[in-house]
């Protein structure tokens, strides 16, 4: 049996360590799956205290994906056995959502806060869950396949895995547009609008892990912060520039349409707009097939949570996920996508989503408590 996720370490030339990471489910274009969170989580918990390890490198497996998104199968499975079962409608009785969220949710929460550099890079397909695991990195890297998007609306979700923490904080409409569109955006427009910090051709890889090796590493964390940024930054030096992306030729466009005081005067906006450019007009058309209650949603978080810690932003998100689990359109939202595939989900109203950001714990009882601690 496949392990789902590799590790090693490579060994620099003064003896320092780096760690590798990679994801290893390409026929699933790496989607995450629980042991696959488990596995990252135990690994990186465990090089944190190792004063050998250095740096880590974060990536995923095969040409096609970093990382596709979360397992969806499993979580659609769980819904069902849960909505069939006497604790249906009770956001806390289906255990599979509740670990997962609680998990996948934590590992995102601690490579943000990480001590050590980790470089994510985030090659082809980053989706998601995918982008909640490069998004948090000290270094992120996209490349001339890379293709990153927040879809989540268009299957009874939201932009969960901290997306409601980096999107409310990007500039302008940037954020609000991505979040109810979905838009798929590329290297150029990634590192425009903050999800990435460094663009380069995925062949120069081996170039960069030969470079890192013969840095002089050290144990003390920021200077190898600083060394792992300044190899980035020479690598992309001689590489070339990347052209502006969609996102940044439609950015006045974008913030117009964003600008307004509702979501309701937004989507009017979207609708509103006649335009001759498929990427445009792409993602204005699947603002249409979202699902309403999560364009709802959606719109709730990102207002909320510039005023929240990052802790409180997963806190938020997670109670909001089992809501959706529970009670909202997720379970349609995979049946259509996914499993009967015949791409016409039965959405809620708009309201039924109200109350998804009402908590069921206590401060002290939340399972995301001492993420901060």
């Amino acid at each position: 049996m496949n392990m789902p996720v590799l590790a090693e370490t490579l060994v620099a030339n003064n003896g320092s360590l780096i760690g590798v990471l990679r994801l290893n489910a390409e026929k699933t274009l790496n989607a995450l799956s629980l042991p696959m969170v488990d596995l990252l989580s135990a690994q990186l918990a465990a090089w944190a205290y190792d004063e050998r390890i250095a740096m880590v490198l974060l990536q995923g497996a095969g040409e096609k994906a970093f990382c596709a998104g979360g397992d969806l199968h499993n979580l659609y499975s769980a819904m069902m056995g849960h909505r069939g079962s006497r604790q249906a409608g009770d956001v806390l009785g289906n255990g599979y959502a509740n670990e997962f969220f609680a998990r996948e949710y934590t590992l995102d929460y601690r490579i943000h806060t990480y001590p050590k550099p980790i470089l994510c890079w985030g090659h082809g397909i980053v989706m998601g869950g995918g982008i909640g695991l490069m998004a948090g990195a000290s270094h992120r890297v996209a490349t001339e396949k890379t293709r990153l998007a927040m879809p989540e609306t268009g299957i009874g979700l939201f932009p969960d895995v901290g997306g409601s923490w980096f999107l409310s904080r990007m500039p302008g409409g940037l954020g609000r547009f991505l979040a109810l569109t979905g838009a798929s955006i590329n290297a150029a427009d990634a590192r425009y609008a903050g999800l990435a910090d460094r663009v380069l051709p995925h062949a120069e890889l081996p170039q960069v892990l030969a470079t890192l090796l013969r840095q002089p590493w050290s144990d003390d964390c920021a200077g190898n912060h600083v060394l792992l940024g300044a190899v980035l930054r020479v690598a992309e030096e001689g590489s070339a520039a990347c052209a502006p992306g969609p996102l940044r030729q439609h950015r006045d466009l974008i913030d117009r349409l964003c600008g307004q005081e509702s979501l309701e005067t937004v989507l009017a906006a979207f609708a509103a707009v006649q335009s001759d450019d498929p990427w445009l007009a792409k993602a204005l058309a699947a603002v249409q097939r979202a699902a309403p209650g999560s364009l709802a949603l959606t719109w709730r978080l990102l207002e909320r949570a510039p005023r929240l810690s990052l802790a409180d932003v997963f806190r938020m998100e997670y109670g909001a996920a089992l809501h959706c689990c529970a009670q909202g359109d997720f379970m349609e939202g995979v049946r259509a996508l996914l499993i009967d595939k015949d791409m016409r989900p039965r959405w809620r109203p708009a309201g039924s989503t109200r109350h998804f950001l009402d908590n069921p714990w206590r401060p002290r009882e939340h399972p995301l408590a001492g993420l901060d601690n």
